[in-house]
């Protein structure tokens, strides 16, 4: 009976009121309690926690006003329709599930959009702010094939499929070359909106401890494997980066077994150095994806597909029609035009810059050996014991201003390890960042979620 919960907070380092709010938020999370659930009354969850019942009062008001929870006069207090996702409302992330990049400190987006929009708007050719071919306009295309030769991977405007943004990329190149029954190789972790497409699919997914050419070509003997998922570059949510040699040869084995690779180069543009793609050492059976919401901005539902021939640039257009119609035609006109005036780099280098100092400060106040991260990335990933608890540790970061989420939402498979990753992009400020990662860094937690069980 949710009546006669009690989370265990004994163990707790910070403040208890705040331990009791996120073992809520955990416990909606994990569905231990749900919507429409009746929480014990202060007074005797005051008293089977041994503490006092202003903490408790404290408690359910800070849970109140995150929305887990809602106040029925003398009826008690419920669990909110609102909680029912097991999100947490916090001033700093509109949705903790998304990995958006740091807003810069100098404030530039907005001032390019504006000025984008005038002379978009002042150049008279209304033919942009109206319905476009599947694909996207020619000249879209051509800033979607400049874009890929910046990881070396050379291809004809045909080829270039524009999306609305990546995840509608994935969903038509899974409709064009994925069928119900294949096996899919990818990490043990994978980006959550794939996992969606592969299961709605009938896809198999297998997955690799290590993603190179000596695991896929194990795999493939297995049983023979369709098609290659992979981040190469900042991978979502481990952080993992393929070095170029590793890229070479997992190329080659593509390429000779017969596999295709799906790129889903996110990252990959937003180092100061790109890495090479995949894709760039076997053309023909790779499908490179790269997009805007995570160099730039998730306001920009941008995204570009490179297809192996024009024949396929096609098929795959049809599909993105299908599920989307266009990419919206102001954002890609924006995007084409910053990459022709030079503001594409001045915006990227800026979310950069702002990662770059992000990531800095993560590894002075964590140190070494705790966490995995990019130099140049925004996210974090940190390994747990096994009697960790991420739904508990992501729930008490959120109450910090620091978005997390919990393993579970990327493993391919039940027993792959626990682990949390830790974004700090979004709109989070840099003084609020420093608090959460020094309260991290500090053992705020208990055992079952506290940095001691980081491993």
């Amino acid at each position: 009976m949710a009546d006669s919960w009690a989370p265990d907070i004994a163990a707790a380092a910070g403040p208890k009121y705040k331990a009791v709010t996120a073992a809520i938020a955990a416990a909606v999370a994990s569905g231990e309690l749900r919507h429409g659930d009746r929480l014990p009354p202060q007074r005797d969850l005051a008293a089977r926690l041994g503490i006092d019942l202003t903490t408790v009062t404290k408690a359910y008001d800070l849970a109140r006003q995150r929305g887990l929870i809602v106040a029925r006069g003398r009826a008690g207090s419920f669990i909110s329709e609102d909680a029912r996702s097991g999100e947490v409302a916090t001033a700093a992330q509109s949705d903790i599930a998304m990995n958006s990049p740091p807003v810069a400190a100098d404030g530039e987006l907005p001032a390019a959009m504006t000025d984008a929009l005038a002379t978009l708007t002042h150049a008279g050719d209304m033919a942009r702010f109206h319905y476009q071919r599947p694909g996207g306009p020619a000249a879209d295309r051509e800033t979607g094939a400049g874009l890929m030769a910046r990881v070396g991977l050379s291809s004809d405007a045909e080829q270039v499929v524009v999306t609305a943004g990546g995840q509608n990329a994935l969903h038509a190149i899974a409709a064009t070359i994925l069928q119900p029954g294949d096996r899919v190789a990818c990490g043990q972790f994978a980006y959550p909106g794939f996992l969606t497409l592969a299961r709605r699919i009938g896809v198999t997914l297998v997955p690799l401890a290590r993603i190179g050419a000596d695991t896929l070509e194990a795999a493939h003997l297995a049983a023979p494997l369709r098609a290659l998922y992979v981040v190469p570059t900042n991978d979502n949510p481990t952080t993992a980066t393929i070095a170029t040699g590793e890229r070479r040869e997992i190329a080659a084995w593509a390429r000779e077994a017969g596999v295709q690779i799906i790129e889903d180069d996110a990252y990959g543009l937003l180092p100061d150095a790109p890495l090479p793609a995949i894709t760039s050492f076997a053309p023909e059976i790779g499908w490179y994806v790269a997009s805007m919401a995570k160099i730039i901005s998730p306001a920009l539902r941008v995204g570009f597909v490179r297809a192996p021939g024009v024949a396929e640039a096609m098929q795959l257009a049809a599909c993105q029609h299908e599920s989307a119609v266009m990419a919206p035609p102001i954002n890609v006109a924006m995007v084409s035009l910053w990459l022709a005036d030079g503001s594409f780099d001045r915006l990227v280098g800026a979310v950069r810059k702002e990662a770059a100092w992000r990531q800095n400060l993560a590894h002075t106040v964590l140190g070494d050996g705790r966490h995995a991260g990019h130099p140049q990335g925004y996210h974090l990933w940190l390994s747990l014991a096994e009697d960790g608890n991420p739904d508990m540790l992501a729930a008490t970061l959120a109450l910090e201003g620091l978005s997390a989420v919990g393993s579970d939402r990327f493993a391919v498979s039940a027993d792959a390890p626990k682990a949390l990753r830790v974004s700090f992009g979004g709109t989070i400020d840099r003084r609020t960042l420093s608090r959460a990662l020094h309260r991290l860094a500090a053992g705020l937690w208990s055992p079952g979620g506290t940095v001691s069980h980081i491993v």
